[in-house]
């Protein structure tokens, strides 16, 4: 079996046995398979695999879906890649194979090392994944720590699969917000010249992390600001204020290894002369997609909170929104909204028509107008996946961890980064899906126990290269790299039932990385390499109780041979799914 993906593989069998009906006359010729699946059983004890050929083909072939199975199992009964065939229930396919397709999935494991499971599926696609984009108002807390790591490692998994990455931050340095941060930090400016400060204003932002600035903006400017008008010295204050911020935030991302490739700033949608949200609107309304109109009051909203007046509306209901959606404000000046259009229409000018935005769980309720607006924008050519990115909950021991003084009102990220390192903060924000809370324990991801999944995963990877180096001592003549043992090693000798099992999860990677790149989900990459380190270790342990299955037989090298390329095959599986987390896979842990 020459794929290295051993699900692939057999779906191409089935295709073949397939294509066999076909010329005997049993199926159309021009039948449809791409939807024909190989998958895991729900119950492994149906087997390896299981198809749903018949189930999906029986309707165009005229026939029951039981008939059709009872004819394709019959082919496939033929291959010598496969033991059992088994028909169950309405017509499901059940597969068991022989052993020689794990042992293939195996070698093509140690083989490709940490290739194997690469993929150019994605055909050098160009697609943009946006990710953290939070406010340059002060650090990021915890919640943005979340988007961070799933975006960088979505955008891993993509790139590892294909697809033409770009790993971008929108800068929200436009607005109300940006402005009272600028005046925030003029009040810390005052204070760096001597000035007392008692208590920081209400909307203000109260943070001592301003500090710095107020001291740059001393030492860069005097007093010559103090003497000035706001109107002079708050585009002052505001520029030195966002780059300093700006800096705290990529170096704080740096710190959990997270480099976007572009920073956009949306004041760049309005710089000089250049208005590019009014372009849009008016390109969206040469197109009848923008009018003047009057919308109803939200549901619930009291009679005197709604303002009834004209206007500039997104005709969003003709690409799926539940309402229209408003463009300016009452005092003429744009929403969110609209310069959130025409960002996206930068990205599509740009070449992009695979879009991916990892948002906060409060803008859930945004998704539906910002795929109208993509669709409207590409007339309908591109398509605007939102991942949804739910709260974390911060603990110690169990008890919720008190805010940062720092800050003001949260916990930082880098604080958390600081306390228990870039590795278990990347692998545990991943280890549940991205709309499920998560809660981060800081006690719990130091602990050394299976309890800590971070910790479990890299000693699995950690005590593959003390099977090494305890065999290289125990045969000194072994090669230094075990692949190099790939070529002679008798792979049969690995029989046991352990042993079938562990091999059977290395073939699953391939299929992994594949489902969770199509899915936009790398938790997935998480969840599989605990279920492979897990097997890993009980492996172990059967050999502390049953001295035949240890690693190393001193007076056998053969099977010694044979299970440390096993023990290659998971220590390469386990680095290479790591390494898309963005988690090291260490040699040795103390």
């Amino acid at each position: 079996m020459a794929a290295s993906n051993v699900f692939a593989e057999i779906l191409s069998r089935v295709h073949a046995a397939n294509e066999a009906l076909i010329a005997a006359g049993v199926l159309p010729p021009s039948i449809d398979q791409s939807r024909v699946a190989v998958e895991p059983p729900r119950d492994a004890a149906h087997g390896d695999m299981a198809t749903n050929a018949a189930m999906v083909l029986a309707k165009d072939a005229g026939r029951k879906p039981r008939d059709l199975a009872e004819l394709i199992a019959e082919k496939l009964r033929a291959d010598p890649l496969i033991e059992k065939v088994e028909v169950a229930g309405l017509g499901f396919i059940n597969l068991t194979l022989r052993p020689a397709a794990w042992v293939d999935a195996l070698r093509a494991a140690v083989r490709l090392n940490r290739n194997y499971g690469k993929s150019d599926s994605g055909a050098g696609v160009p697609v943009n994944v946006e990710y953290v984009s939070a406010n340059p108002t002060g650090p990021m807390h915890i919640g943005h720590c979340r988007g961070a790591v799933f975006g960088d490692a979505l955008a891993n998994l993509l790139a590892y699969t294909g697809f033409d990455v770009t790993r971008e931050y929108y800068i929200n340095d436009a607005g109300v917000q940006v402005d009272q941060l600028a005046r925030s930090a003029f009040l810390r400016y005052r204070e760096a010249l001597g000035e007392n400060i008692d208590t920081i204003p209400e909307g203000l932002y109260p943070g001592e992390y301003l500090k710095p600035v107020g001291a740059t903006l001393a030492a860069e400017h005097g007093k010559d600001l103090a003497t000035q008008s706001e109107a002079v010295w708050l585009p002052v204050v505001r520029e030195k204020t966002i780059a300093m911020m700006m800096a705290t935030i990529q170096a704080d991302l740096a710190a959990l290894k997270v480099k976007p490739d572009v920073f956009f700033s949306e004041r760049s949608l309005r710089a000089g002369n250049i208005d590019r949200v009014a372009a849009t609107i008016e390109w969206l309304r040469e197109r009848g997609y923008v009018y003047e109109g009057r919308l109803p009051p939200p549901k619930g909203a009291p009679a005197e909170d709604w303002e009834d007046r004209e206007q500039t509306l997104f005709r969003s209901t003709a690409f799926g929104d539940d309402v229209d959606r408003a463009l300016k404000k009452s005092d003429g000046s744009y929403t969110y909204f609209a310069s959130d259009i025409a960002y996206h229409r930068s990205k599509l000018e740009r070449g992009f028509r695979s879009l991916i935005d990892v948002w906060g769980a409060d803008h859930a309720g945004y998704i539906k107008r910002m795929q109208a607006a993509v669709a409207a924008l590409s007339d309908r050519s591109a398509e605007l996946d939102v991942k949804v990115i739910q709260l974390v909950k911060l603990l110690r021991a169990g008890e919720p961890v008190k805010m940062s003084k720092r800050a003001g009102e949260f916990v930082t990220l880098r604080d958390v980064v600081d306390e228990v390192g870039p590795d278990a903060v990347r692998f545990m924000m991943l280890f549940r899906k991205n709309d499920a809370v998560l809660d981060f324990d800081l006690a719990k991801v130091l602990e050394q126990s299976r309890d800590n999944p971070v910790f479990y995963v890299q000693y699995g990877h950690a005590r593959a290269q003390s099977v090494f180096r305890n065999a290289r001592a125990a045969f000194r003549d072994l090669p230094n790299d075990i692949t190099d043992l790939l070529a002679a090693a008798n792979l049969s000798r690995l029989g046991d039932p352990a042993e079938l099992a562990l091999m059977r999860r290395i073939a699953l990677y391939p299929r992994t990385i594949a489902a969770a790149a199509a899915a936009h989900e790398p938790h997935r990459i998480a969840f599989y390499l605990f279920d492979l380190a897990s097997e890993f270790h009980s492996l172990w342990t059967l050999g502390n109780a049953s001295p035949h299955l240890r690693f190393i037989i001193q007076n056998d090298r053969e099977i010694t041979e044979a299970r440390l390329v096993l023990v290659q095959g998971v220590a390469s599986v386990l680095a290479s799914g790591l390494a898309l987390l963005g988690v090291e896979a260490p040699n040795e842990m103390r």
